[in-house]
């Protein structure tokens, strides 16, 4: 393990490539300099993440604990296993782990063990007798084990998608959608239906009538809540009042499950501005529901960048300025910004739907009634940003810009347009704009299953447009002098990512993940509607080409503007028909091409991150004297010492 001390200059980032998933370590500069009280917290809520994560686990799959129990077997006792089988193993493993379960985190389609069943038979029944734990049933030997898993080892035909939000034929999205947020229940069934629990349930039909298993204290992941609300009030203990009041409210929701409780947590938390280290804990993001409704949970634990929160600050107190600048009609604007706050953060640990795959940027809390009337706290990850940067291999920009010019664009702008869009996106854009006069639904019941994508649209379109604003340079966010070749960056990097993320769908012919959605429907839409991006050929290859920003920029506003009046009227023909028509189908030509190419040079698809360690130093008084951090750089290590943090609980209903 590389010495905490390691200069900054030489340390690792890109640990390793497994078929196109980099691994990349993660560090958190400036712990070492918190105040004590600080690091105990953020020790507190770094365990409370890890206490919770296999409730992710569960709810990706209901097969994934088992599973992966199955497979960290055989990597824990690898003896007698031939090399070429436990090479295949531990890649298989190594994929798992960074998806949370056998299906790609961006494309949600499944991926195979490409060994024999006897073989993998073998292999476990090889670990079972060195003493592994294996999840048994009564009188079921290691081989009677494996064949029972064995499609979901080992077919890709069976349940093949973890989320799929357009099967096509007819097909239910629930039934199509192989997640564990519902059993047994169709959109039809739903027509009517009113949740108690909408984001922390499971809905299964019993006996011909729809029941809600809620996630908290003597209800469904019991043992779990039992043990993150244990950490949590360890850390409550040793927090000051605003999170100490978030926390409170938290252990609460998690004790009742009841929605006025999720309410007063969301509340609490927003408006907790008293210290820097903070958690997003809990069901969270909806991305992983077809419906867009139920939560996926998480657990992410950061602290305060003051120097990069500065920038992000200012973008939060001018909030009212770009609001009202917003190419939007003007019914749609808020009249009056509330409680819009923003830092940008180094993150410690991130589990569950957030990590190993992490996000880039966060805007909480998802309630739009609350946005509305309490604000949001928005997040830029810092040094997963950074980290982004450091690991991307430079035959990454040149491969697939046009020209010299634009490649030496993206070398010198496009780690700083990419951190300032991302701010905006999170500040401004999913901060802003409301929904009209007498429309009291929340927009995710309106628009359903295209929801998601819709939103991050709109956040994007606010990046891109205010990106350019002269009011960037004023405010000193951008130096005016280079705010046109920025500007050129981040249009050039937008245009370039529609194409590059094809790369990461290498079956069928559509989009499932709510961001590639999002980005291919921007683009497109602006290619069919203006001249602003050029698909152009040269040697056999397609580049998108940015031919003139200020066109760019004017069909960002109005597709804005539309993007933001079908949020606020909730009008679902129109999201539909918006990403039928340019964000969802691809050319599986053009995704060959680019596929043929990105394996030519190796480049990564997407990238799963190793997490910072954090250790207790105990005083000879036995109380903690100190929180050390390390930094493991070995994703198995860091995979096994999580699991078996959690090992012995089980999902109860």
């Amino acid at each position: 393990m590389p010495d905490v001390l390691t200069p900054i200059e030489t340390r690792p980032y890109l640990l390793e490539q497994i078929d196109d998933a980099a691994v990349v370590q993660l560090y958190a500069d400036g712990f070492e300099a918190l105040p004590l009280s600080d690091k105990v917290l953020v020790w507190h809520l770094y365990r409370a993440a890890i206490a919770g994560r296999d409730i992710y686990y569960d709810q990706r799959y209901r097969h994934n604990l088992p599973m992966r129990a199955m497979l960290e077997a055989v990597i824990r006792q690898p003896h007698g296993v031939p090399d070429t089988v436990l090479a295949e193993i531990t890649r298989y493993t190594k994929l798992f782990w960074i998806n949370s379960g056998p299906y790609n985190n961006l494309t949600a389609r499944k991926f195979v063990l490409n060994v024999s069943e006897e073989a993998f038979a073998s292999a476990v029944a090889h670990a079972a007798s060195a003493g592994a734990a294996l999840p048994l049933e009564a009188d079921e030997t290691p081989a009677d084990l494996v064949r029972r898993f064995a499609p979901m080892f080992f077919d890709a035909a069976f349940e093949p998608m973890v989320t799929n939000k357009t099967p096509g034929g007819g097909r239910d999205i629930l039934e199509a959608s192989s997640n564990n947020l519902y059993e047994g229940v169709t959109m039809a069934d739903l027509e009517g239906y009113k949740e108690q629990h909408p984001v922390n349930s499971r809905l299964v039909k019993r006996d011909g009538a729809i029941v809600e298993e809620v996630y908290r204290v003597g209800g469904r992941y019991h043992d779990a809540i039992v043990r993150v609300i244990s950490h949590l009030r360890d850390a409550a203990e040793v927090a000051p009042a605003g999170l100490r009041a978030a926390l409170e409210a938290l252990v609460r929701f998690y004790e009742t499950g009841n929605d006025r409780d999720r309410e007063a947590f969301d509340i609490a938390w927003v408006q907790n501005h008293d210290t820097s280290v903070d958690t997003m804990n809990g069901f969270i993001e909806v991305y992983m529901d077809a419906r867009g409704v139920k939560g996926a949970w998480e657990g992410v634990v950061y602290y305060s960048n003051p120097e990069k929160t500065g920038k992000i600050r200012i973008l939060a107190a001018n909030a009212q300025w770009f609001e009202d600048h917003m190419p939007i009609d003007p019914r749609y604007r808020k009249p009056v910004v509330q409680g819009i706050s923003a830092m940008a953060i180094e993150v410690v640990i991130e589990t569950g739907d957030s990590g190993p795959v992490t996000p880039i940027g966060v805007n909480l809390p998802n309630d739009q009634r609350i946005r509305e009337e309490y604000g949001s706290k928005s997040v830029s990850l810092a040094n997963v940003l950074e980290a982004y940067d450091k690991s991307q291999p430079e035959s990454f920009r040149h491969e697939f810009a046009w020209d010299q010019a634009e490649a030496e664009r993206a070398r010198e702008w496009a780690a700083f347009a990419s951190e300032l869009t991302t701010e905006i996106h999170e500040v401004l854009g999913h901060g802003s704009g409301r929904m009209a006069e007498g429309v009291t639904a929340q927009p995710h019941e309106l628009l359903k299953e295209q929801y998601s994508a819709l939103e991050e649209s709109r956040a994007d379109l606010v990046a891109l447009y205010f990106v350019a604003d002269p009011q960037m340079a004023l405010l000193g966010l951008i130096p005016g002098a280079d705010q046109p070749a920025i500007v050129r960056a981040e249009y050039e990097a937008y245009a370039r990512n529609a194409l590059v993320q094809l790369r990461r769908v290498r079956e069928g012919t559509s989009l499932e993940e709510d961001h590639m959605r999002n980005r291919q429907a921007i683009v497109y839409w602006l290619m069919a509607n203006t001249s602003a991006i050029e698909a152009r050929h040269r040697d056999g290859k397609t580049f998108y080409v940015v031919t003139d920003t200020g066109t760019f920029r004017d069909g960002v506003a109005r597709l804005l503007a539309e993007v933001q009046r079908i949020k606020s009227e909730g009008d679902y023909a129109a999201a539909k028909a918006l990403f039928e028509t340019y964000g969802i189908h691809f050319d599986p030509a053009l995704r060959d091409e680019v596929v043929n190419r990105v394996d030519r040079l190796r480049l990564p698809s997407y990238t799963g991150f190793v997490m910072p360690k954090l250790e207790p130093v105990q005083g000879p008084d036995g109380t903690i004297a100190d929180i050390r951090i390390s930094y493991p750089c070995d994703l198995t290590a860091q995979m096994l010492e999580y699991s078996e943090a959690t090992s012995g609980w089980h999902h109860n209903t």
